[in-house]
């Protein structure tokens, strides 16, 4: 499976995603910016979109609140943070108010998305602030491992967020 994402104004994006009411596709926008989001098997309609593999899919699109954790890795780095990933709790999953999470790998930059769905921003926060968010996200603390991933992420991960609107 495949995700590819293309930006541009809400009206154009909206007017895009109505264009092709059989694919599956969500419209993402926060107040700097709006998105596209077109899941598929096949080839992307998008002229130009960044292009990922859905490395873990849990859920459905949906919801009224996302999420986008993005994380540059190394070339080098990419196994061991995958590895990492696939060995996660999956504790997320049984959260109230979680819709979906895509894990998404870059095909033409390097920087992954970890992208979570979810009912309201409450229950997003509501999850930051619980135990299982707590475990889920557990420093390991060992030196080695510190070092490693000082060479695995050649840059600072940051966080998107944006509200789904009705129309989706």
């Amino acid at each position: 499976m495949k995700m590819y994402i293309t930006a541009g104004t809400t009206d154009y994006l909206t007017k895009l995603k109505n264009n092709y009411p059989a694919e599956k596709m969500l419209l993402l926008e926060n107040e700097d910016s709006a998105i596209l989001l077109h899941e598929t098997a096949g080839k992307s309609v998008f002229n130009e979109p960044r292009e990922y593999e859905v490395l873990d899919s849990v859920g459905d699109f949906g919801g009224k609140f996302a999420v986008c954790n993005n994380i540059p890795v190394t070339d080098e780095g990419r196994p061991i943070f995958e590895y990492r990933f696939n060995q996660r709790a999956r504790l997320i999953e049984k959260a109230p108010g979680f819709v979906a999470i895509r894990v998404l790998r870059p095909l033409s930059n390097d920087t992954y998305i970890i992208m979570t769905l979810w009912e309201s921003e409450k229950h997003f926060k509501d999850w930051q602030q619980s135990k299982a968010y707590e475990k889920a996200h557990q420093k390991r603390g060992k030196q080695e491992e510190m070092d490693q991933q000082k060479t695995i992420f050649p840059r600072p991960s940051y966080v998107t967020t944006y509200i789904i609107p009705k129309q989706n």
